[in-house]
C-alpha cells in the first residue's frame, strides 16, 4: 500500500471536531468483517492533501508530513497468535526433516478451532496448508497422529499449486474471497512456489519473491507461513543461516529458525525475530507419542508497555457495564479530565489505536454527523 493509498482509506481521522471530507477507498472488507479485530480504518485529516496531490505531476514524490501522520488512524497490526505471530509474510526456516510440517500441521490446528498455543492466546480464523511435499494419503496419517479424530472444518489443504508467478496469487485471492474469516496460509515450501531460474539465488530474486507474498498478506489482512531450508554452514547467528541471500529476510515481516543440536533429539530451539513481535528464544520438545510440539520455557519475559494515563482513564470511562461512549474530542477532554487541547487527543488516540483494541479492549473509531465530527469508544473486550 502507498502513502498515499493509506492517507485516502476509508476511515475519518479525528484531528478536530470540524466535519471532515471522506474518501470512498474501501478496505479489505475480510479483515472489516471479522470481529474483535479492531478499528480497521484509516483516513487523513488534513483536508486540502488530496486537493493539492491531485494537481501534481504523477511522477513527483508524494510524501506525508509528521503531522499528517499522527492525524492518521492506521489499521492495527494485530496478532495470530498474541505475542508470537501477526498478520504479514514470516519465514518458518529448519534443516529437512526436523519437523517443520508438524509444527505447521499443530499452528494451522490450533488457529483454526482457536485453541491456546503453549498459554499465546489465539484468534480464529480459516487455515490454508500449501502441503506442497505431501500427498493426501501421508497428511491423514500425520493429523490423525497428532489429533486423533477431532478435525476441524476451518483447516483447509492443497496438495499442488500454482508457482507464484504462473497462478498462484489468482489461486489465493479466489480462496480468501470465498472464505472471508482467513487467517493464516501456510506455504510448504517456498521453492515450490518460486520461479526456476538462472538468477533464483540473486538478492533481487529473494527479495522480489517475498515482496510479492507481503504484498498480498498486507492487502488482504493475513499471516503467511513460508516454510524454507538453512543453509548448511554454520553461523554464530541463527538468522544468517538462512538458505539464499538476505533478501528473503530484508523483505519478509520476521522469521522463525528452528533448530536441533543432533537430529536424533527430541528438543530443539526456536528462534523469533520480526518487525512486530519482540526477539524471543523458545525451548521445545517434540512428544513422540502425540507428535507435538510442546513448550519447556522461553528465555525471557516479554517487555510490557508502561500504563499510559490517558489510556488508564478511557478504560475507566468505557467498561463493561457503561460499554459505549460517543462525542467530540472537546467533550472528551472535559469528562477525562486531562490537560490536553482536543486535537492532541484526537492524535494521541490515532496513536493508541492498537493498543486501545489489543490491551483494553476498547474499540476507537469516528463518525461524521450533522454537528462535526465525533468519536466512538466502545468495549468489546479483549477477543480470544
Amino acid at each position: 500500500m502507498t502513502a498515499k493509498e493509506k492517507m485516502t482509506a476509508p476511515i475519518a481521522s479525528v484531528g478536530a471536531d470540524v466535519e471532515q471530507p471522506s474518501s470512498n477507498k474501501l478496505t479489505n472488507q475480510s479483515i472489516a468483517d471479522l470481529p474483535g479485530k479492531g478499528n480497521l480504518q484509516a483516513t487523513n485529516n488534513a483536508e486540502n492533501t488530496e486537493k493539492s496531490a491531485s494537481k501534481k505531476n504523477p511522477d513527483d514524490l508524494e510524501t506525508v508530513s509528521m503531522m499528517e501522520l499522527y492525524d492518521t488512524a492506521y489499521p492495527p497490526k494485530l496478532p495470530i497468535v498474541d505475542g508470537l505471530l501477526y498478520n504479514g509474510t514470516y519465514l518458518f526456516v529448519g534443516s529437512p526433516k526436523i519437523g517443520k510440517s508438524f509444527f505447521m500441521a499443530q499452528i494451522g490446528y490450533h488457529i483454526s478451532k482457536g485453541l491456546p498455543l503453549w498459554g499465546f492466546s489465539v484468534r480464529q480464523g480459516t487455515v490454508l496448508y500449501l502441503a506442497l511435499e505431501d500427498d493426501y494419503a501421508r497428511l491423514q496419517k500425520r493429523l490423525s497422529q497428532m489429533f486423533g479424530m477431532e478435525g476441524s472444518e476451518n483447516f483447509y489443504f492443497a496438495t499442488k499449486s500454482k508457482s507464484l508467478n504462473a497462478g498462484l496469487e489468482q489461486q489465493l485471492v479466489q480462496f480468501v474471497t470465498n472464505h472471508k474469516d482467513a487467517r493464516l496460509i501456510i506455504i510448504d515450501t517456498l521453492q515450490k512456489v518460486r520461479e526456476v531460474g538462472g538468477d533464483k539465488f540473486s538478492y533481487a530474486s529473494d527479495y522480489e519473491i517475498v515482496t510479492k507474498l507481503k504484498a498480498f498478506s498486507d492487502h488482504y489482512g493475513i499471516c503467511f507461513l513460508v516454510v524454507h531450508h538453512t543453509r548448511k554452514m554454520e553461523s554464530s547467528d541463527s538468522f544468517d543461516m538462512i538458505s539464499g541471500t538476505n533478501g528473503l529476510l530484508g523483505a519478509a515481516d520476521g522469521a522463525f529458525v528452528m533448530q536441533k543440536e543432533k537430529r536424533t533429539d527430541n528438543k530443539a530451539v526456536l528462534e523469533v525475530a520480526g518487525r512486530d513481535q519482540q526477539d524471543q528464544k523458545l525451548w521445545l520438545n517434540f512428544n513422540r507419542e502425540r507428535c507435538v510440539w510442546e513448550l519447556t520455557k522461553t528465555e525471557t519475559e516479554l517487555w510490557k508497555e508502561p500504563e499510559d494515563p490517558l489510556l488508564e482513564k478511557i478504560k475507566e470511562l468505557v467498561t463493561e457495564i457503561t460499554p459505549e461512549w460517543a462525542g467530540t474530542a472537546t467533550e472528551l477532554v472535559e469528562v477525562l479530565q486531562v490537560e490536553m487541547q482536543p486535537n492532541a487527543l484526537s492524535r494521541k488516540l490515532n496513536v493508541s489505536l492498537e493498543r486501545l483494541i489489543l490491551e483494553y479492549g476498547i474499540q476507537y473509531k469516528t463518525e461524521r454527523g450533522h454537528d462535526g465530527r465525533k468519536i466512538r469508544l466502545t468495549f468489546v473486550g479483549k477477543q480470544a
